[in-house]
């Protein structure tokens, strides 16, 4: 049986400090340069790994941030820093969505399939696991806004606003650039 109740160990107060309200004007700054940072690395990345097509995922992801960044004008929602770390996560999802996408394209392209074979199968065949790993996390982020609260809520809800969104530019999104590229261009191979 757990017992419940005050420790027996006094309080004792050793230090109080008043802080003013730059200090969070401070760290959302800070969080900011730091997701400014994680993404042009990551655009870099994507392109010196998968040439053309990082291209096409950094087309994507940015989408995805301008569609986010849309949705939170549009609710007229607070930044904080539990909010940008929901930002982040998102982003890193949809890296995430593209690397699987890229990579089963690969694969396709090394059976010799054609260009536009091995991007309708690589989309297709990377779908099932992209589709769940952002139910999981929607799953997760539900709990999180049942059970948690203030700044626990905040991540919650931008991470599942993200999720939605992610999952539209990822899979969608991304995939509509090649069909263009394909149609349009008619490329007999792919830079990835």
């Amino acid at each position: 049986m757990l017992r419940a109740g005050a420790l027996p160990a006094p309080v004792k107060v050793i230090q109080n400090i008043t802080i003013g309200p730059t200090l969070g004007q401070d760290s959302i700054r800070k969080g900011v340069q730091a997701a400014l940072l994680g993404a042009i690395l990551v655009i870099i990345f994507m392109i010196y790994y998968y040439r053309f097509s990082g291209v096409i995922a950094d087309i994507a992801l940015f989408l995805n941030l301008l569609y986010l960044l849309g949705a939170f004008t549009a609710l007229k929602a607070t930044m904080t820093l539990p909010g940008i770390a929901g930002i982040i996560l998102t982003m890193g999802m949809g890296v995430d969505s593209n690397v699987l996408i890229f990579e089963r394209i690969r694969e396709e392209l090394r059976l010799g399939k054609t260009v536009r074979a091995a991007v309708d199968a690589g989309y297709s065949k990377a779908w099932v696991t992209i589709f769940d790993s952002h139910i999981t996390t929607l799953i997760t982020t539900f709990i999180l806004f049942t059970f948690g609260t203030g700044p626990i809520k905040g991540f919650a809800v931008t991470l599942s606003i993200g999720v939605i969104i992610n999952l539209f530019t990822a899979v969608f999104g991304s995939k509509a650039i090649f069909d263009w590229i394909i149609m349009k261009f008619k490329p007999r191979s792919l830079s990835i």
